[in-house]
């Protein structure tokens, strides 16, 4: 949301509001795209992604490969549950996404390459540690040419509700750019990043409703300000721009303009209470702000890819870690914090995204920076695994109601089709961009260069 300030109308804020610190893209220049093509036009597809990553590392066994004829201790614990898909099963905790496993496409031959906690999936050596949000913004634009909508955003539980936590970032840096600089940074709702403190307008908010008095008072300051060229653009195109910031973009990014029974069918908190939550494990708060977030990011998301957003990382934190020590729950136990809010929210974002026409336009990626052992440790949890990790892939017109790949007997690696890293960002920028162009495109940094060649897109997706 747009934040308002009773201070009046200054220089700062409004250069601030005029650039809308999205990129440095005037108010006028998001107008005036409607008629210039963008240089990066024949390179972007319209499409978006939306990465929800599941820090910490979820179980493979308890997702979607349950094993459930292996011995005791690897097969799951959770049990399994029979999907629409013949013969196919997922862990028990994720019986909503069993009856849509017809619309999804699930890889049980991914291996993120360690057992490591990072983020290794969206900011790794492969991109030369800037983000694929990054990378992706390098080559289409900090923002989208017509709406203004930042191209590259982050969500994390303070961009819905902001009694939560900050986001968690000892383990890898969201926003990390590498050397592409920081105007390629993911804006951030809610949340600390220079983007979200910029996209600010000092003026009280009776004054809003007066846009034309709105507009007066920055002809006024036309006259006090130096002639940069910071005031360009206040010319025809200007009650069009601030109707932009003030009804379009912004928005977006406010969940009580959506239809509240839409929000209610997201709405994840219900499931898992915070006092139902086990303050024995020292993530419990962990635990309760990813159930009473979760759904609604994915609602928040799916609003700013409608409004342009390309590439979209959604995280609820740390809650994917399942040792069974003082910090995380046991596998059985943990699933049913983090799990079964998934399983909603994953099955409310697909049957909404299903209804509103948009099973081809944004692709789902989930996935962790790891999995977790095949045997179950001495406690009830499963330890750091980098040999084989879940995923689950929706939409993006993509070929869906497939398992990609198998895994050993026991869960422990791929035993064909494997799946790396780096496939899956070549597939994620397949989906996004016209790769073929971009290789003969001059200009482009080897981070996206490399993130679309080290890779092979994952074939029976395409």
């Amino acid at each position: 949301m747009l934040r308002l300030h009773p201070n009046g109308l200054n220089r700062r804020s409004f250069l601030n509001v005029g650039s809308l610190a999205l990129g440095g893209l005037s108010l006028s220049g998001l107008l005036q795209a409607r008629a210039v093509a963008s240089a990066a036009g024949k390179l972007v597809k319209d499409k978006s992604v939306i990465f929800l990553f599941q820090h910490g590392g979820p179980s493979q066994t308890e997702t979607f490969d349950p094993k459930m004829d292996a011995p005791v201790g690897i097969r799951s614990v959770t049990g399994e549950v029979a999907t629409t898909l013949p013969g196919v099963t997922f862990g028990a905790t994720f019986p909503k996404l069993a009856r849509l496993a017809h619309k999804l496409a699930i890889v049980r031959s991914f291996a993120t390459g360690n057992g490591n906690h990072d983020i290794k999936p969206l900011v790794s050596k492969e991109t030369f540690g800037a983000g694929l949000g990054a990378i992706y913004g390098r080559v289409a634009g900090t923002s989208h040419p017509v709406t203004g909508m930042p191209r590259n955003l982050a969500l994390f539980p303070r961009a819905v509700d902001p009694s939560t936590q900050p986001a968690v970032r000892q383990f890898g840096d969201f926003a990390s750019t590498g050397s592409l600089g920081a105007a390629y940074a993911p804006f951030e709702p809610g949340g600390k990043g220079k983007l979200q403190e910029d996209l600010q307008l000092a003026i009280s908010p009776d004054r809003l409703a007066d846009r034309r008095a709105l507009l007066q008072s920055v002809d006024r300051l036309k006259y006090q300000v130096d002639a940069t060229g910071a005031l360009e653009g206040l010319d025809r195109f200007r009650e069009q721009a601030f109707s932009t910031i003030l009804g379009g973009v912004t928005d977006a990014f406010d969940l009580s303009k959506e239809d509240p029974r839409v929000v209610a069918a997201y709405d994840t908190a219900p499931l898992v209470p915070a006092h139902r939550i086990s303050k024995r494990w020292n993530n419990h708060k962990n635990y309760a702000d990813n159930a009473q977030t979760l759904g609604r990011l994915l609602l928040l998301a799916r609003r700013v890819c409608e409004r342009g957003a390309g590439f979209v990382t959604v995280t609820t934190n740390f809650v994917w870690d399942m040792h069974a020590d003082s910090n995380n729950a046991t596998i059985e136990e943990g699933m049913g914090y983090v799990g079964t809010p998934f399983d909603h929210a994953v099955a409310a974002f697909i049957e909404d995204c299903e209804a509103r026409g948009l099973r081809d336009k944004i692709l789902l990626v989930a996935c962790g920076e790891m999995g977790r052992t095949p045997r179950v440790n001495k406690n009830g949890g499963r330890d750091h695994w980098g040999n084989l990790s879940p995923l689950l892939i929706y939409g993006g017109g993509l070929k869906m109601g497939q398992v990609i790949g198998e895994s050993s007997r026991d869960g422990g690696e791929p035993a064909d089709n494997p799946v790396s890293n780096s496939d899956l960002i070549a597939t994620v920028f397949q989906t996004l961009l016209d790769t073929g162009e971009l290789r003969s495109a001059s200009g482009i940094p080897r981070e996206v260069l490399s993130a679309v060649n080290d890779g092979r897109p994952i074939r029976q997706l395409f």
